[in-house]
């Protein structure tokens, strides 16, 4: 079988060619070009930040790829779903406002913002997983399955859970609604914080199914009814009900790869990773630290699959900073800042990349195996 390929463009810039020209190089070549974008409605999945953390995309290589797509007769959003996790980003209100605080609007990007799964994270598609092995039915923010073409433009970085956060995390994870990332993170049932359950009864009026009802002025979710769809938690103004956040790394990591599938199947994709600002955990936080390593460049494939091992090896290859979290971890572990080894393992050693790619590869997202062409 032909490998993958994967196009590369370092981060040398010039006064012939800005890193934004670079990068509109690169998908160009990497055959965006390819694809009938004409008249197609085309989401871009990016993740927003989540405001205090300044590690996110500049919206800046969002309009560049913007751009692209409308030049070749695209109708084109950005798009993100919300969040599980209490935050800045739980509802598509306070979602947008995130995004416009991190530059995220029509002015700076040239196109709208869509978040894919409504305003409380409950308008989902559901889409049959026959390959899947933890997923049969994957619950995808509605907006991203309308679309006829899917891009990702991905901030590649450490993740706390999962390895790293690249293509594929970004398009699993990142368009599930509630439900489906409840799914992923856990058995898909929620739970109450009796602490912080005020009972007002908000989510008993919203669950379809009969499974809450009160005890000792407590909310109290029956599982044997519950349904898992999530709405129970946007609804909750006091963020009293949440997902279980049980389920092993290695099986989120597989769940991932499954709504991946989900999402992909079936119509055209392109995927654009920035590996820049390379911080240990996600941009859910709220804070970024400083990146554990150099920057390394910008990379794009039509395989979501290869291009994650790619900007991995790319950046195994590098050295750790000096003063990062990798660095100490590093120091506490005995090993060296300037030897070969799995930087995202060291840094969360209770993580496995590779289950992720792994899978997606025996499911036939993609192959591990790549030609990387430089431009």
């Amino acid at each position: 079988m032909e490998k993958s390929k994967v196009y590369f463009s370092n981060l040398r810039a010039s006064s012939n060619m800005n890193l934004l020209q670079k990068l509109e190089r690169l998908v160009r070549r990497a055959g965006i070009g390819d694809i009938d974008f004409k008249g197609k409605y085309t989401a871009i999945k990016i993740h927003f930040g989540e405001p205090g953390n300044l590690a996110y995309l500049r919206p800046n290589y969002a309009k560049v790829i913007v751009d692209v797509v409308k030049s070749l007769g695209g109708k084109v959003f950005l798009t993100d779903c919300n969040t599980l996790y209490v935050g800045r980003r739980k509802d598509a209100l306070e979602h947008m406002d995130a995004a416009y605080e991190n530059g995220y609007n029509p002015f700076t990007t040239g196109c709208q913002i869509i978040i894919g799964d409504g305003l409380k994270g409950t308008d989902e598609a559901y889409v049959l997983v026959p390959v899947g092995k933890h997923v049969k039915e994957a619950k995808i923010g509605r907006a991203i399955m309308d679309a006829d073409i899917v891009i990702s433009l991905n901030h590649f970085k450490g993740h706390e859970l999962t390895g790293f956060g690249g293509a594929l995390k970004n398009i699993g994870m990142g368009c599930g609604s509630r439900a489906g990332k409840m799914e992923m993170h856990s058995d898909g049932k929620p739970r109450v914080k009796t602490a912080a359950c005020v009972a007002c009864g908000a989510c008993i009026k919203i669950c379809a199914h009969g499974a809450i009802s009160m005890v000792d002025k407590k909310a109290g979710i029956d599982h044997a009814v519950c349904v898992g769809c999530g709405r129970c938690i946007g609804m909750c103004h006091f963020n009293a009900i949440t997902a279980a956040w049980d389920e092993s790394n290695d099986v989120l990591n597989e769940k991932i790869a499954e709504y991946s599938w989900a999402v992909l199947y079936g119509r055209p994709h392109f995927h654009i990773s920035m590996v820049i600002d390379l911080s240990p955990n996600c941009d859910c936080h709220s804070e970024n630290d400083v990146p554990i390593i150099p920057d390394v460049g910008m990379f794009a494939s039509f395989d979501p699959v290869a291009l994650d091992v790619a900007c991995a090896d790319m950046a195994n290859r590098a050295p750790a900073f000096p003063g990062s979290y990798l660095a100490e971890q590093l120091e506490k572990q005995g090993g060296n800042a300037g030897a070969r080894q799995d930087h995202f393992h060291v840094t969360h050693p209770e993580t496995n990349w590779m289950s992720c790619v792994d899978h997606a590869e025996k499911i036939g997202i993609g192959q591990k195996a790549y030609e990387l062409i430089e431009i």
